[in-house]
């Protein structure tokens, strides 16, 4: 049984049929990445996971459990943290005070306190700028505080939503080896990333959406060499 299973979904914003039958499958220990061009519907597949976006068909599952009946807040406390696209920290509020939001719904100060610790293992940077405001962070710094606050919700499956977007280079690199550390401690990512070769370096198996469909799904190596993928996605 997959960890988690998107079965026949539909989604809308409105009149846009933004989802069209979507059906995916991410298995406990793998990285899974969507590629797809921009409004292929990544992100709106993410929000639909975390319960932003209610599908309008079909359904989720997590361990088997059918996710429809739980509000956002309720599916965090299942295990499904999402790091949104664009960083999204609270600008006026410290480091620390983001990571403290990031466990809103624990009640465990000890496993708390042991997060934060693992997390400034994880990110110096952050640990050195733990009081300074989340806003005048560099984009890199941003990246690492929106991750970082995720996982202080002990996530059994991390959704990374464009997590190289607008970084420089080297810090792209930084991003992944990151979500390569957390796969390796036992993390199960879905991710969505529009540096599809990277993304496909890094995860072991792919879904390409367009235009709200499923159109390819393969292992991560099997995608890299595909003509149309490296065509469409890669620039080759």
């Amino acid at each position: 049984m997959a960890m988690l299973e998107l079965r026949n979904v539909h989604a809308h914003y409105g009149k846009i049929h933004a989802l069209k039958d979507i059906s995916i499958t991410v298995n406990k220990g793998e990285i899974v990445t969507l590629i797809g061009g921009n409004g292929a519907g990544k992100s709106t597949t993410l929000k639909t996971i975390s319960g932003t976006l209610r599908p309008s068909e079909g359904k989720i599952f997590l361990n088997g459990e059918d996710l429809g009946k739980y509000p956002a807040h309720e599916i965090v406390t299942k295990g499904i943290v999402q790091v949104p696209e664009g960083r999204r920290v609270f600008g006026q509020l410290t480091v620390m005070e983001n990571l403290d939001l990031g466990a809103f719904t624990s009640k465990d100060k000890k496993r708390d306190a042991n997060n934060i610790e693992k997390i400034f293992q994880m990110f110096p940077r952050l640990a050195e700028r733990s009081k300074q405001l989340a806003g005048t962070l560099s984009g890199g710094e941003q990246q690492m505080l929106a991750m970082g606050r995720a996982l202080m919700a002990d996530p059994k499956i991390l959704l990374l939503d464009e997590p190289s977007m607008g970084l420089a280079p080297v810090l792209v690199d930084s991003v992944f080896d990151t979500i390569k550390t957390l796969h390796a401690q036992g993390v199960t990512i879905l991710l969505v990333e529009q540096n599809a070769r990277m993304a496909l370096k890094t995860a072991s198996r792919g879904y390409v959406i367009q235009t709200g469909k499923v159109i390819l799904e393969d292992d991560a190596k099997k995608l890299l060499e595909n003509e149309m993928v490296k065509k469409a996605y890669m620039g080759d």
